[in-house]
């Protein structure tokens, strides 16, 4: 009887163990944006989608008419991924360079943030991430506006 006792305890030891990792590492995948964007997959899809928002916004459109569409997508790929603390370097151009001297203003602006937003519903990305996504990038708003 008494060894049975033990047994049980050892069990639901294990049990409170296992069940306590378990939420721990979902925490962890709540807490870590790239992973709640989708990691890659996620990321390349928001991606696309926001590439094929861009190309139906005349709002916006003739800003990204001379673009590289390839480049663009890789280079938008790396920077969500990096600054999702995802595993991915960007190796891209500063924002400063790349937008410099094209005086953007807040309504474009604003434009493909509605752009981006639209893309990250149609990915099924969860509005707690979205909003995680984007206010990192809000902080590169006067990087690229008017400079």
């Amino acid at each position: 009887m008494m060894q049975k006792n033990i047994l049980t305890a050892l069990v639901l030891s294990g049990a409170v163990i296992l069940n306590a990792c378990a939420t721990q590492q979902a925490a962890n995948s709540e807490d870590n944006l790239y992973q709640a964007l989708g990691a890659a997959p996620g990321i390349e899809q928001i991606a696309d989608n926001f590439i094929m928002e861009i190309a139906y916004d005349p709002r916006v459109f003739d800003r990204f008419a001379d673009s590289n569409v390839e480049r663009f997508r890789e280079k938008i790929i790396e920077h969500f991924c990096h600054i999702a603390d995802g595993p991915c370097e960007y190796t891209g151009d500063s924002m400063v360079l790349v937008h410099r001297g094209m005086d953007i203003n807040s309504a474009e602006f604003n434009a493909v943030v509605e752009d981006l937003i639209d893309a990250m519903d149609k990915a099924g990305t969860p509005l707690s991430a979205q909003n995680r996504l984007l206010e990192r990038l809000a902080g590169l708003r006067p990087q690229i506006i008017e400079i």
